[in-house]
């Protein structure tokens, strides 16, 4: 049994997980396929491909959610999976409405399939890159490359009439690279990753990754302390937005709300960060790795605005959390597989454009700190305090750009960080990202067209210069 279950059989399965009781029931139904390379010490270490399949059958009864999975597609182990979860039940029936079959809207463009490329040629990616990142520079000692990519099919029928399908390709193509000089020792770090065919490794060259990576690790190979204390801090364009995914992003996610626990649940329609700042969520982006015809739910995604002009104007919602809250579905309901319920998570998340440009930024700075590449972090998100790791930065004096510095940390509270934001550029700009919640990880997108924070506190080993 497949994706291609009948109206029939989806109807009956949907009977039977309301048969005890419960407000509504979906079926979840998924076929992935997935290619993995690593490379290594100049060798292909790693290839495998491996097939997830199986259908997760939940029950929402109130506040309470049922959840029950199988990756054996037989009639008896789906009809038994729906029998699990009614059998918690006890409560009033739901009629189940009559399915009618929906397209997904098309949200990637596809003109080579990434099935019907030989497992050698995605191979020859890595050495490519591989190559080139050691031909940058000879202090350049390793090189790891990583190559994913994904065919995702999925089936979402429901107890209110919902009946669609979802064809989600992805992917990715990684390179780390470590520069050795002396007793100094540092890694770059690059990749590329959308929701295209094979034909994405002809506009991006897979030398072009391993080129940065190389890059990365060179130029901090001479870096000095960074130094600690508050200061004016400029964050680059693209994947400068993993700060506002983390330390506000997450916050605007319905459950959070819905609990009180985010810092925004009370903040609806009032003024939460600076009127320069407008935040929007659109999973409709086409290629963009976040980007989904519908979501994990059967519901279209769409261009959700969440904060405008510094205003709190929406938040992100799952069919769960929003029956609770009483509004509609925003289609971000999200599931790493079968195996799980969905939550609502992020898609494509960035900051929109402003008027300075990207120069600006540095040139209108008398002394800060210019990050070039975050690294990992820590968020809570209630409060929405925060720690992240800076991977590349540089002084900024008098205007300029000088010396690469190592070892800085940007910590402080999200929403209060970006009522400082004094200045945005006019370029957007997305990076590749996998965000993490509740155990599952998701492919998202994150960005921002590169902004300066007036006041920061940077974390580091160095003096404080200014």
């Amino acid at each position: 049994m497949s994706l291609d279950l009948s109206k029939e059989t989806l109807t009956a399965l949907l009977e039977i997980a309301l048969s005890k009781g419960g407000d509504f029931a979906d079926v979840f139904v998924e076929h992935t396929r997935t290619t993995s390379i690593g490379l290594g010490e100049d060798k292909i270490k790693s290839m495998s491909v491996s097939l997830r399949q199986g259908l997760g059958v939940r029950v929402i009864d109130g506040d309470e959610v049922r959840l029950a999975f199988t990756d054996e597609l037989n009639e008896k182990k789906i009809v038994d999976t729906a029998r699990a979860v009614a059998a918690a039940g006890g409560g009033h029936t739901t009629v189940v409405g009559d399915l009618c079959a929906e397209s997904a809207p098309d949200r990637f463009t596809v003109d080579v399939p990434l099935y019907d490329v030989e497992a050698s040629r995605k191979a020859d990616l890595l050495r490519r890159a591989n190559q080139a990142a050691r031909d940058y520079d000879p202090r350049v000692t390793e090189v790891g490359v990583s190559y994913y990519d994904q065919e995702r099919s999925i089936a979402v029928a429901n107890s209110e009439g919902c009946w669609v399908r979802d064809r989600q390709p992805l992917n990715l193509l990684a390179v780390s690279a470590v520069a050795v000089d002396g007793s100094r020792r540092q890694t770059g770090y690059e990749r590329v990753s959308e929701r295209r065919g094979y034909e994405l490794f002809e506009d991006v060259q897979p030398e072009s990754i391993g080129r940065e990576a190389a890059r990365e690790a060179i130029s901090m190979l001479g870096a000095g302390d960074a130094p600690a204390g508050e200061m004016t801090v400029v964050m680059p364009r693209g994947w400068g937005g993993v700060l506002l995914h983390e330390a506000v992003g997450h916050g605007f996610e319905g459950d959070f709300v819905r609990k009180g626990t985010s810092f925004f649940a009370d903040k609806l329609g009032k003024q939460v960060v600076s009127p320069l700042v407008t935040v929007v969520d659109d999973g409709t982006l086409l290629n963009h790795r976040g980007s989904l015809g519908v979501d994990d739910e059967g519901t279209p995604t769409r261009r959700t605005v969440l904060i405008e002009n510094g205003i709190c104007r929406s938040f992100l919602f799952d069919l769960h959390n929003a029956r609770l809250m009483d509004v509609q579905s925003t289609g971000n309901g999200r599931r790493e597989s079968f195996r799980h319920p969905p939550l609502p998570r992020m898609t494509n998340t960035f900051m929109v454009g402003g008027d300075a440009s990207a120069d600006d930024l540095v040139r209108e700075t008398r002394y800060g700190l210019e990050v070039r590449k975050l690294g990992g972090g820590q968020v809570d998100i209630t409060s929405g305090n925060f720690v992240f790791k800076v991977n590349e930065a540089y002084l900024i004096e008098n205007g300029q750009t000088t010396r690469a510095v190592k070892g800085a940390t940007l910590i402080g509270k999200g929403p209060e960080i970006m009522t400082r934001v004094d200045m945005v550029a006019s370029r957007e700009g997305c990076a590749a990202g996998s965000c993490g919640k509740g155990g599952q990880m998701v492919p998202v997108c994150v960005g921002e067209p590169g902004l300066r924070i007036s006041a920061m506190t940077v974390g580091g080993t160095g003096l404080d210069y200014s």
